[in-house]
């Protein structure tokens, strides 16, 4: 489908691009009780798509795939330390040394040798060559006395997040266990967990991996309840966390505050409004990244007033591509992993932190 500009302006329509307000905005913000939920049944919504048996294996099979990788070769990086042994020459080895920022570190005759992202063999052996310049055949031995590099980072709705160390077998719900586990809020005079495991997510490589936190932090799943590995990143996701996010063509593309006035088309004013081009239709995402159901919405024909804006639900992602997406799988595959949808989800996470602590 070609690329779509804005239809000819109503006076309707043109007033509310000018006042970003007005009865634009008054035909729905007003009257919210009016505005029907986003169902298979609401007269705006095209279509709606879900995860297939086939998707869902997909998922299983990735998970499978994490779980039987080889556990990764400990590489050193800068803030460890070490401690460096020359084998019959006590007056060259250092009981302790860190690891520069830039990499580097310093020895008698020598001076500075790059190790940053050796293995401790290559490390050593990076040491033997420059050594052997002024003794004959140097044996060197490194051994880690401390490590910070061997990190990942827990955000959100957890007691404690921050950075964590992790070592050889610690898996997810061990470490979800010594960041204090999910935070609590006191709500109606009891306490309650403030942590949504369905929006919750694991992110490795700059891809969002399908855990399911109810089977892993709950059940023990094995399948979910992963190994870490350095540089991961977990945000536990928080209960009516008052977020939504919209990308695609909006002029401000990222996450917003969520009340339970806020409608389509609040949104796109919120986000400065759409840009020149755009698709005839909307995308929402709703149900958490792992296993959503995405509904296609007429938006030419809700932007007229001929349909009825929608309600928007805390987590909903809205997506408004420049042309035809309607296949679930090519929303999936093409967009999801995206960096950028990555970055516009975690942005609120230090935010989120400090609002469920």
């Amino acid at each position: 489908m070609k690329y779509h500009t804005l239809r000819i302006l109503t006076p309707l329509f043109a007033l509310a691009l000018a006042l970003l307000g007005g009865c634009y905005l008054e035909r729905t913000t007003g009257h919210y009780s009016e505005t029907p939920e986003l169902t298979d049944a609401n007269a705006a919504v095209i279509e709606t798509s879900e995860m297939t048996a086939e998707d869902r294996q997909s998922q299983i099979d990735e998970l499978r795939k994490l779980a039987k990788a080889p556990p990764l070769v400990y590489t050193i990086n800068s803030g460890d330390k070490v401690e460096i042994v020359v084998y019959n020459h006590p007056d060259l080895s250092v009981q302790s040394t860190t690891i520069t920022p830039d990499g580097y570190i310093g020895m008698v005759l020598v001076g500075q040798v790059k190790v940053a992202g050796l293995t401790l063999a290559q490390a050593a052996a990076a040491i033997e060559k420059a050594l052997s310049r002024y003794i004959r055949n140097p044996r060197v031995g490194i051994s880690p006395i401390e490590i910070v590099s061997e990190t990942v980072t827990v955000a959100g709705a957890i007691s404690k997040p921050g950075i964590y160390p992790i070592f050889h077998g610690m898996r997810l719900a061990d470490l979800i266990a010594k960041a204090g586990g999910g935070a609590t809020r006191s709500f109606a005079g009891t306490t309650v967990d403030a942590a949504d495991f369905e929006h919750s997510l694991l992110i490795r490589d700059n891809k969002i991996v399908p855990v399911d936190f109810a089977k892993a932090l709950e059940h023990g799943d094995p399948l979910h309840n992963l190994e870490m590995r350095r540089g991961d990143y977990i945000f536990l996701a928080a209960r009516e966390n008052s977020m939504v996010y919209a990308l695609g063509e909006v002029k401000a593309p990222g996450p917003q505050n969520w009340t339970r006035t806020l409608g389509l088309l609040e949104l796109i004013s919120l986000c400065g409004g759409l840009r020149d081009l755009h698709w005839s239709h909307a995308i929402i995402i709703r149900g958490g990244l792992t296993n959503p159901k995405m509904y296609k919405v007429d938006l030419d024909g809700i932007l007229s007033g001929r349909l009825p804006n929608i309600a928007l639900k805390s987590n909903d992602v809205v997506y408004i591509p420049k042309d035809n997406i309607s296949e679930y799988n090519v929303f999936i595959h093409k967009l999801m992993p995206t960096a950028q949808l990555i970055n516009m989800l975690l942005t609120p996470a230090t935010w989120m932190s400090s609002q469920v602590l």
